[in-house]
C-alpha cells in the first residue's frame, strides 16, 4: 500500500489521557510499517475549552514515548496551518458550497426555542429529541423562513449552520475493526456544522482537513463510531465520496476490573496514573503524577499501550518500537474493551528496567543517592545494582530497597530475628 497518511487530532483541553496515548501510538505504528506519513493536527475549534500550556504538554508526550510526528504543528507541512483556529475561512467556504448544493442550512433558534422544541417532542411521546428532518419543520431556520425574513438573520449574524440530513435514508460504511456498519438516517440529527462565533464544529472540520490533507486512515476511538455516518454524509454532499479516508474504531480503555470506561477518577482512586506525564491543572493547581515521573519507562509502557486492543497472534510480549512496526496490522484490533492491567504495566517495566545494564542502572542510583546529599562511587553504584537487580520494578527502588547500603537501619522485624535463631535484642 502507498500514500498511507495518518493523523493525530487531539484537543488542547487538558492533559493527554494515556488513551490519546495509545491513539497515537497506533497511528505511528501504522505509518511507519507502510512507509507512510504520521500528521500532528491540534482541533481547537472549541477556544471556550482552551487550555493554555496543552499544547505544549501532547508535544513533549509524544516526544517522551518516542512518537515522531512528520508533519504537523512543531514541524511544518505542505498542508499547514496545523491548528484549526487558524483555518477559519477554509471551513466557511465549504459551509457556503454546502448551503449552495441544498446539503445545509441557516438555524436562527435560540436556546430557549431549542428546549421548547425538546419539550414538545418529549411531552408527545417522541422516540426522538433532536433536530432532524421532521423537528426542523417547525423550527426558526432558512427552510422555514421567508427569504427576506432569512436574509436579516443573516445579516444580523447570529445564526449557526446546520446539516440537511435526508430522512430515512441508509448510511454505509465498512470499519476495518468492526466491519459493516449500516445506520439510518433517522438516527443522526442535523449536526451544527458552523457555530454562532464562526468557528466549525468537530465534525465540518475534521472532514474538510481529511480530505485536504489527504488522509487514508482515521484511526480513532469508539466514542467516534456514532458520529461516523454524519462524517460519510459529509463526504457524500461534499464531492469526495472516492477520497473518503477508512476508518478504525479503537476499542475502549477499562478499568483494571474490565467494569467501566477507564477515567482519571478511577485511576487515582486505584493509584496511578492516567497522564503520560505530570499535569498541573492551571486553573485549580491540581498537581497529577505521570508515567514518567512514577518511574515507567517509556518503552515499556509503549509495549503496554500497545497490546491494549491489539495483539500480535504469538506469544511473544516484549517488543522493541522497530519489533512492534513490523508485526503491526489493524486486522489483528480486536472489537471488545481492553482492560487497563496497571500490574500488567508494572510487569512490563520490571522487564525493561532489569534487562539494563548495571552501568545504566547505577545512574539511577546515583541520581537518587546525590538528592539525598550523599556521596557513590560509580564501582559501588554497580556494584549495588546488580545486587538489588532483581528486586526492583520502578528506578528509585534501587535506593528504596537498598538504602541499607548506605544508612543503617534504625528498625528490624523481631519476628524474623528470632525464627532465624538469634536472640532478642534489648532496647533501653
Amino acid at each position: 500500500m502507498s500514500g498511507v497518511r495518518v493523523r493525530f487530532a487531539p484537543s488542547p483541553t487538558g492533559a493527554l489521557h494515556i488513551g490519546g496515548v495509545r491513539t497515537a501510538l497506533y497511528n505511528f505504528l501504522l505509518a511507519r510499517k507502510l512507509k507512510g506519513t504520521m500528521i500532528l493536527r491540534i482541533e481547537d475549534t472549541d477556544q471556550s475549552r482552551y487550555v493554555a500550556g496543552a499544547e505544549d504538554y501532547i508535544l513533549r508526550s509524544l516526544k517522551w514515548v518516542g512518537i515522531k510526528i512528520d508533519e504537523g504543528i512543531d514541524v511544518g507541512g505542505p498542508h499547514a496551518p496545523y491548528r484549526q483556529s487558524e483555518r477559519k475561512e477554509i471551513y466557511k467556504k465549504y459551509a457556503t458550497q454546502l448551503i449552495e448544493a441544498g446539503h445545509a442550512y441557516y438555524a436562527f433558534d435560540t436556546e430557549t426555542e431549542l428546549n421548547a422544541m425538546r419539550d414538545r417532542l418529549k411531552a408527545s411521546g417522541s422516540d426522538s429529541l433532536q433536530y432532524d428532518a421532521a423537528s426542523r419543520q417547525d423550527m426558526r431556520n432558512s427552510l422555514t423562513l421567508k427569504e427576506e425574513e432569512t436574509r436579516q438573520l443573516i445579516e444580523a449574524g447570529n445564526y449557526v449552520i446546520r446539516l440537511k440530513v435526508p430522512d430515512n435514508e441508509e448510511i454505509h460504511l465498512v470499519d476495518l475493526i468492526r466491519g459493516e456498519v449500516l445506520v439510518n438516517s433517522s438516527q443522526v440529527d442535523d449536526k451544527v456544522l458552523m457555530k454562532s462565533d464562526g468557528m466549525p464544529t468537530y465534525h465540518l472540520a475534521n472532514v474538510v482537513d481529511d480530505y485536504l490533507m489527504k488522509i487514508s486512515h482515521v484511526i480513532r476511538g469508539e466514542e467516534w463510531l456514532p458520529s461516523a455516518p454524519l462524517h460519510v454524509l459529509l463526504y457524500k454532499f461534499l464531492g469526495w465520496e472516492k477520497e473518503m479516508p477508512q476508518f478504525a474504531h479503537l476499542p475502549l480503555l477499562l478499568k483494571p476490573d474490565g467494569n467501566g470506561k477507564l477515567s482519571k477518577r478511577a485511576a487515582d482512586q486505584m493509584g496511578f496514573p492516567i497522564f503520560p506525564l505530570s499535569w498541573q491543572d492551571p486553573e485549580t493547581q491540581e498537581l497529577a503524577k505521570g508515567f514518567r515521573e512514577s518511574g515507567y519507562l517509556p518503552e515499556a509502557l509503549i509495549n503496554f499501550l500497545a497490546f491494549l486492543g491489539w495483539n500480535p497472534g504469538t506469544t511473544q510480549e516484549l517488543f522493541s518500537i522497530d519489533e512492534l512496526i513490523e508485526a503491526f496490522s489493524l486486522d489483528r484490533i480486536g472489537k471488545a474493551g481492553a482492560k487497563f492491567d496497571i500490574q500488567k504495566a508494572k510487569w512490563y517495566n520490571e522487564q525493561y528496567l532489569r534487562a539494563k545494564s548495571d552501568q545504566e542502572l547505577a545512574a539511577y542510583l546515583q541520581d537518587d543517592v546525590r538528592k539525598e546529599n550523599m556521596e557513590c562511587t560509580p564501582a559501588k553504584a554497580e556494584l549495588i545494582s546488580a545486587a538489588m537487580r532483581d528486586r526492583i520494578t520502578f528506578p528509585n527502588d534501587l535506593w528504596e530497597k537498598g538504602k541499607f547500603f548506605f544508612v543503617a537501619p534504625i528498625s528490624y522485624d523481631e519476628k524474623s530475628l528470632l525464627k532465624n535463631g538469634m536472640k532478642k535484642v534489648k532496647t533501653y
